[in-house]
């Protein structure tokens, strides 16, 4: 299996400049928010389509289906409202959204109810002729922006990865916003489209450790795959995400490319088992995080993420200090499970729950 990545460069610069705006209005009511803090927060929308015909639409999202502007528009406001609630426990500065159709659409949850809290700055990306892609709003500067495009085997997948920069109070931070393949059409048939974006963001992590090592970085997004997926395969076969695990470093010990991510519970997280020039990453799941993002047939799967880099774990400059599934109304029944969307009764939320990541300007600040 060849792997191949690619930035989209001078020949989508303009699709990329055009998905990297700045929107107009008020600085909103983030004065009030805690400048010693940074609020992350990611999220599966599940297929969120605006009411234009562009010929890529699921079939649901369709005229001939039911579909119109007025579902859309209730659906803009619900989900921008659900957004805005979160404020209550601080604004959010970044949120990376999964499963949106265009730039446009990324505008419209700006400019409808969190209006009013100063999200400045949006990118989104996706590659050429897909249905859906990735985007980010933010209420700080988005300094450096890329999309990562995948090519495995010739072919280019419909899921690039974005990388962001942010600053906040003169620290920046760099976040990954990822929607990795499904496992529609089996596990072991899309596994190495999974490996194929892993091996994209390890690449960059050793990059950014070496060209600035201290910056901190956190890869977020629906990754479709638990974190626990080594274990829930019976450790007999590796996958994109692998547990600093003897038995996951012996079996990967004879692979000529490095294509998975090392995760770990421990603060800051470190490779025991594994090179110690392999990335390693902290995983709140199954200790912050509790339960699941995603609820499939009577089963939580941890299927979203926040992985963090040791950098965080350092006392210096934006340090960890929490996460948590949002499993509260609108985005969660009575029971805490994902208010699904429904396009034919235009009622619910999304089949995943968000996640909010809670980061602290340490007091030795670099």
């Amino acid at each position: 299996m060849k792997y191949a990545t690619r930035f989209f460069g001078f020949v989508l610069m303009a699709a990329i400049l055009g998905a990297c705006r700045v929107v107009p209005g008020t600085d909103g009511e983030g004065a009030t928010e805690k400048e010693k803090a940074f609020i992350a927060v990611s999220w599966n929308v599940q297929a969120l389509f605006d009411w234009k015909v562009d010929g890529f639409e699921y079939g649901e999202y369709l005229p001939s289906a039911g579909w119109n502007r007025e579902k859309y528009d209730a659906r803009i406001l619900s989900i921008s409202k659900a957004l805005g609630g979160l404020a209550e426990t601080g604004v959010p500065d970044l949120i990376g959204l999964v499963e949106l159709e265009n730039s446009g659409v990324l505008e419209d949850l700006a400019n409808g109810a969190l209006s009013k809290y100063g999200y400045k700055y949006m990118f989104f990306g996706n590659a050429p002729g897909s249905s859906l892609g990735v985007g980010a709003l933010s209420r700080f500067p988005l300094t450096e922006v890329k999309v990562h495009s995948i090519t495995v085997n010739g072919e280019t997948t419909p899921r690039p990865v974005l990388e962001l920069r942010v600053e906040k109070e003169g620290e920046g931070l760099v976040f990954f916003v990822c929607h990795w393949k499904s496992k529609l059409g089996g596990d072991e048939a899309t596994e190495a489209l999974r490996r194929s974006s892993a091996k994209v963001i390890k690449r960059r992590l050793e990059e950014l450790h070496k060209d600035e090592p201290g910056l901190p970085v956190v890869v977020m997004g629906d990754l479709n795959e638990n974190h626990d997926e080594f274990y829930r395969q019976a450790g007999v076969s590796l996958s994109a995400l692998l547990p600093d695990d003897p038995k996951a470093a012996e079996l990967a010990g004879g692979l000529n490319s490095l294509d998975f991510l090392v995760l770990s519970g421990e603060k800051p997280p470190r490779a025991r088992y594994f090179n110690p020039r392999i990335p390693c990453l902290y995983t709140p799941w199954g200790r912050e995080l509790e339960d699941g993002s995603y609820y499939y047939k009577n089963n939580w799967e941890t299927i979203d993420h926040f992985l963090l880099s040791a950098e965080l774990f350092n006392g210096r400059g934006w340090d960890f200090d929490t996460a948590k599934v949002v499993n509260q109304q609108p985005f969660a029944n009575e029971s805490g499970i994902p208010a699904s969307y429904n396009p034919k009764s235009g009622i619910g939320m999304s089949d995943h729950l968000p996640l909010a990541l809670f980061l602290r300007k340490a007091d030795d600040s670099r």
